[in-house]
């Protein structure tokens, strides 16, 4: 199974941060404006329209409020042929700011360099709507 880590520090306390990762049905609103066109949540799935319509189902599988890590898996709609796919987000305390790593473990192994283009993108862009906040 390939791993794929993207960072971000943060200019933000991290409660603040954690307060948006863990807002898990807001994520058009709070974290990915534009690319994400709304969220709703059904039980332990949330469920992400895009702006093209397609819909991504995401199960919710941990919110953690004391470690500050939400863990997540795609399990349907995922445009990518992958046959796994889970995720971490974790917010830590760096200095004034925070620090964001969001790991993703995927299948088939050869699919990493499309998920880590994906999730370097999105990190670069959830950073800058935490910061315009």
């Amino acid at each position: 199974m390939a791993t794929v880590r993207a960072e971000a520090l943060i200019n933000l306390p991290a409660a603040d941060v954690w307060a948006a990762i863990a807002d898990v049905g807001a994520v058009h609103e709070r974290l990915l404006p534009g690319r994400v066109a709304s969220a709703s949540i059904d039980g332990d799935i949330r469920i992400l329209t895009m702006p093209d319509g397609s819909e991504i189902r995401e199960l919710i599988i941990s919110i953690d409020n004391e470690e500050q890590r939400l863990a997540y898996a795609v399990v349907g709609g995922q445009k990518l042929p992958l046959t796994y796919h889970h995720a971490t987000f974790q917010v830590f305390a760096e200095g004034q700011g925070s620090r964001l790593v969001w790991l993703t473990d995927v299948l088939p192994h050869d699919m990493a360099p499309a998920v880590r283009a994906r999730t370097e993108r999105g990190i670069v862009e959830l950073k800058a709507t935490l910061e315009a906040a």
